[in-house]
Formats: structure tokens, sequence, C-alpha cells
């Protein structure tokens, strides 16, 4: 069979598992999802040894100590993925719910129910976490889904969801429900973006290059998110404690993900002083200046940002900064650079923050915090499948509602159109 052919072959079984997903109750899924999360405690020691193949592989074609720590599993990390999976398991089920009901001068009761989108495919990268926190995800909420890993994974994932599959096989669940494509060849990947009739969305995980060839070859909606490029803008009311505080939280804290800090907007008014202060607490940080003519006056000693500055998603210890004409100028900037991931105001002015939150429309907008609590966990969802900046059908991180759509649904008593 070719690899073309076994594709559309999970993807068709696939469909199919989805409709007994869909009919799945609330009880039957969280049973399925401890039994998951047992089977990988049970098995840690499997799926560490397997991880060491792909470590291994790893270090011998050269990857970055940092993308070998997001490989690694050891026994306290396969617990957390088991811990991750039971939160799932806690978690209101979205499936089945009426988000409202009206009734029409005819007496017709209207009213929209949530229901799976159905076969939702992932493709990531690295993380082989990805692999169980994806799958309970989409269970819960009552989809089927396709899995696609990369090549330096491979032995950790299939580990993983071989075991996840086996919980679907003990209680009668078909084990097309969750199905992992078992090898590496990115024509793997080219012919699961074909799958139009058989899989409804596709949410890749990785970097920007790896969503812009989904982007460019899936003939499968998308949803997706290319980078992080993140705001904050200090107004002329900040507090300059607080500011600082979270700016450092911002971009210190853990530079290398999507919702650290990028730019840094600065009201004119408080150039002067703030400036230096804050130029001051990030270089004994230990973080890279890259400021514009205004900023550079204030603190010489900082890099010229260039165009392309304005554009980065750094993703380490550098930092953007300019000086701009008070809300005005930092709502223009932000509507010109922004990749609508997620911006801040520090600011007392009660009528700023409000005119911030309503003109600035990416998917997290922040008063008076740190852009790293713009993550699905920490905005009350449990957990996230990802972070969207595509604005048609989910903005922002995405949790297990956002796996849902909704269906009209009609109660009558007889009633025709005349």
């Amino acid at each position: 069979m070719t690899v073309a052919e076994q594709i559309r072959t999970i993807a068709v079984d696939a469909r199919q598992a989805s409709f007994a997903m869909a009919r799945l109750s609330t009880g039957a899924k969280n049973e399925l999802l401890l039994g998951m999360a047992d089977a990988l405690v049970n098995n840690a020691p499997q799926i560490v040894q397997e991880n060491a193949k792909d470590l291994a592989t790893g270090k011998q074609n050269g990857l970055s100590p940092a993308m070998l720590d997001r490989l690694m599993l050891d026994t306290s990390r396969v617990q957390g993925m088991a811990d991750a999976i039971r939160e799932v398991a806690a978690l209101p089920d979205p499936v089945g719910e009426v988000t409202g009901m009206w009734k029409r001068p005819n007496d017709l009761m209207v009213g929209k129910m949530r229901i799976p989108l159905g076969v939702i495919g992932i493709i990531y990268e690295s993380r082989p976490n990805v692999t169980s926190d994806a799958a309970a995800l989409c269970l819960k909420s009552g989809n089927a889904v396709v899995l696609r890993g990369g090549s330096e994974a491979i032995h950790s994932n299939l580990a993983i969801a071989g075991l996840l599959q086996g919980e679907l096989g003990k209680r009668g669940i078909p084990a097309a429900a969750l199905s992992l494509i078992p090898f590496v060849e990115r024509e793997g990947v080219t012919e699961m973006l074909k799958q139009e009739e058989f899989i409804d969305v596709i949410i890749p995980r990785g970097g920007e290059s790896l969503i812009r060839f989904v982007v460019e070859h899936s003939k499968i909606p998308v949803i997706k998110h290319y980078k992080g490029v993140c705001h904050i803008f200090v107004d002329a009311s900040a507090d300059f404690e607080m500011a600082r505080d979270i700016i450092i939280n911002a971009k210190v804290q853990r530079p290398g993900v999507c919702n650290a800090l990028e730019t840094l907007l600065i009201h004119k008014d408080i150039a002067e002083s703030f400036v230096p202060y804050i130029n001051q607490a990030l270089s004994e940080q230990k973080v890279e200046m890259r400021g514009d003519d205004t900023y550079r006056k204030y603190a010489p000693g900082a890099g010229v940002a260039t165009e392309e500055d304005w554009h980065a998603e750094y993703l380490e210890l550098i930092l953007a900064a300019g000086v701009v004409d008070g809300l005005d100028g930092a709502i223009n900037h932000i509507n010109r650079y922004s990749s609508l991931h997620t911006e801040s105001i520090i600011t007392s002015d009660y009528a700023n923050s409000q005119r911030f939150i309503r003109e600035v429309n990416s998917g997290v907008v922040m008063v008076n915090a740190s852009t790293r609590f713009s993550d699905g966990n920490q905005l009350g969802l449990g957990a996230e499948i990802g972070i969207s900046t595509t604005k048609l059908h989910s903005f922002g991180p995405m949790g297990l509602t956002d796996l849902t759509t909704t269906k009209f649904i009609v109660y009558g008593a007889g009633q025709v159109r005349p």
C-alpha cells in the first residue's frame, strides 16, 4: 500500500470512528481519559526507553539543547502528561450544551446546541506530550483525531499513541478515533492535507515554517498562528514599578515562547524618565535592547531598531522598543505590526484602558498584566489545543469549547410554513 493509500485509509477510518465518539456520554469519555492517564503512568519506563532512541538520534542530527529539552521525557514528565489528561477529564463537557433558546411568533422554539467538529488533524513538532494532550482534548470534545508528529519524536509518539489506543479498544471504541501517522516521510503530511472529505480541520503546532507549509498545501481549513509578536504599551499614567515587573516577567521569565514580549512601546510624555529606568532593569536581565531614535536618545547604549525588528518574533533575550505619541501612536503601531496574538497596556487611566481593549483586536488584550498569561490553562480553559490568530471559528487560546461547533435545534407543535 502506498503512503497516499495508507493516509486515505487512516482518514476514512477516523471519519467512521468520529460518529462513535460523538455518541459517547460524558461519563464514558471521562472513564476513557482516566484509563489513558493510568496507562501512561503504568508504562512510563517503556515510554522513556523509546524516547531515549529519539534523543540519541536528535543528538546525532545536531538538535539544539532547547530542542532536545522539548523532546526529552522522563518519569516526572510522563506523570505530568497523565496529570494533564486527568485535568481534561475533570473539565465540563461542552458537547450537547444548549447555548440559547428563543420563541418565534409562530411558537417554534429555536436554539443552538454544541456538537463536535468531527475529525481533527494535528500536525506538530518536537514535544511528544502534544500526542497525549491533543488526544485528550479532541476525544473529550467528542471528536476523532489524526496526529502527525515530527520525525524527531517518532518512537516516543508511537509508544504514547499505542498505549492510548489500547484504552479505546478495552472499551469497545474504534481505535481509529485516535490515529497517529506511523511514518516520517513528508509525503505523509501532504497527503493528509488532501483529505478534505474526511478531516474537518487542521491545527498545526510548531515553527512558522511548518505552519506556512501547512497553509500553502492544505485543502482543509487551517486554524493557525504564524508567530507571536506581542506588545506592551506603557501609558503616561503607568506605575513605574508595576510596569517594570510586568515587562521583565513578559520578556525574561520564558523568552522562547509565543506569548513572550517582543515589542515595548512607551508614551512620549514619560520617555525621559521611564526609558533609562526600564533600560537599566532589562540590561540587568541580560536583555539586548533595540530602540528607535527617541528611545536611544535616553538609552544611548541600545542598538538600532530597524523595520525588521518591529516584525520580529525573537524568542530570545532581545527586545524592540519605541517611543510613541500616546495611545493613538501605540494603537497605530500595534495595528500595523501585530501578529494578532497578545497585547497589553500598563496604565492607571480607566478610559485609556477601555479604549485600548476596544480598538486593539488581537486574540488576547490585557490591562496591567503580563503577556505570559496568554495561555489556555492560565485563562481558565483547563488546557489548550493551541492559540489561534485566525478570527474565523476561534480566536486566541483554544480549549474544549473551541473544538466544537453549533447546530440549530427547532421544537415545533405541528407548524407548517405558509
